[in-house]
């Protein structure tokens, strides 16, 4: 064997020698923060599903350097703040947090400067952060922008004195538009990344109700995914109690007790469109749409446009002084047992109002839609 040649073998020994001997029990973060003033402390906060939780923290070099070595039983979201509580740091960069994901083995360099008022960090080692960078820059840009726009809307306000409706007419479309782009962004961040772990934090910040099918289609791809991490097979069983009666499949039959004591059943309106509406005489909410769904029922119904009300009252008394004050002139039923009644679960309702309109084939169709949102679609529906 000539020399060169192993010179080169035994280099390529070295370093997969090296790398055989990664430290795959803990993840390793070495971080630098250039002008770091009067900053002490670096703390590392681990993201739970339900909550934020410091679980180590560091005192900062001279020079500006800290370390982090941490176990993490699964790959997860962890925030690096830098100074603010605990440390007595009064400088403007207290409290800056910067999100990472990491996983056992990784090695993870970090790099921010304190007097960047952009809060811009070089982070490698780790691509599923490069992801939740790109996923914080459409969070950042459209959260600047509603910002900026309520910012507008209140100081108008402000001047005229009062809450203006007509004001607030110029400026909702803008707002719902900007939510609107915001979700079809995320949507598209959160298709084109579906093997990362950012994708799924991603797709934990959109409405539920608004993106229900999307995110039980995502729920669908990543179930093999991820498996040791907690939130993530929480979010996939949730997704997957919501499964059969989300957009799409038929609506499960259920028969309860009308309000006149006889039996109300969903197969009555059969071959008919029906708005399930899930509603209570003690949720303001409900009652505060109660109007607008009175308005479209009488618009629509004799279009072919039904509705069957199910209260989660418990006191029947309650519940029939609310049908006579808001008008309600459709078929009614409950099981007097609010979120406990048996249609509720068949339904998985968590919250209320919450409604399903369901088709002649018995397909649901459109779900908790509220607001103009409830009169587009039976105007085009019934077009």
């Amino acid at each position: 064997m000539k020399l060169k040649n192993l010179a080169v073998y035994s280099l390529l020994f070295l370093t997969a020698f090296v790398y055989s001997c990664k430290d795959n029990s803990q993840f390793t973060i070495s971080g630098t923060i250039k002008n770091p003033g009067s900053i002490k402390l670096v703390y590392l906060i681990e993201a739970d599903s339900s909550q934020l939780k410091v679980v180590d923290s560091t005192t900062l070099s001279e020079d500006g350097k800290f370390k982090f070595k941490h176990v993490a039983p699964y790959a997860n979201l962890y925030k690096l703040r830098i100074g603010g509580a605990g440390g007595g740091d009064q400088s403007a960069a207290a409290n800056n947090v910067y999100d990472l994901i990491a996983k056992n083995g990784d090695d993870i360099d970090f790099e921010t400067d304190s007097k960047d008022a952009s809060h811009t960090y070089i982070i490698k080692g780790s691509d599923d952060s490069d992801k939740i960078k790109e996923f914080n820059k459409i969070s950042n840009f459209y959260g600047e922008k509603n910002s900026k726009l309520v910012a507008e809307y209140q100081e108008k306000s402000q001047a005229l004195g009062k809450q203006s409706d007509s004001l607030l007419k110029v400026y909702m479309p803008t707002f719902q538009k900007n939510v609107a782009d915001y979700g079809a962004a995320v949507l598209k961040f959160v298709n084109d990344n579906k093997s990362s772990l950012a994708a799924f934090y991603g797709a934990t910040s959109l409405d539920v109700y608004k993106f229900e099918p999307q995110l039980v289609a995502y729920a669908d791809d990543i179930k093999d995914n991820f498996k040791d991490n907690p939130a993530v097979q929480s979010f996939v069983k949730q997704m997957n109690k919501i499964k059969p009666v989300s957009i799409g499949h038929k609506a499960p039959d259920f028969t309860t007790t009308g309000i006149d004591g006889k039996q109300v059943s969903l197969a009555d309106y059969k071959g008919k469109y029906v708005m399930i509406d899930f509603w209570a005489s003690w949720c303001a909410p409900c009652r505060q749409e109660n109007p607008n769904v009175v308005k479209q029922y009488t618009a629509f119904h004799s279009k072919g446009f039904n509705i069957l009300g199910v209260s989660l009252d418990k006191d029947k008394a309650a519940w029939q002084k609310a049908i006579n004050d808001d008008k309600l002139e459709w078929a009614h039923g409950s099981d007097l047992n609010s979120f406990e009644g048996p249609t509720e679960r068949l339904y998985n309702i968590e919250a209320i109002p919450s409604n399903f309109i369901i088709d002649p084939a018995g397909n649901i169709v459109a779900k908790n839609i509220t607001g103009a949102d409830l009169e587009a679609f039976l105007t085009k529906t019934f077009k």
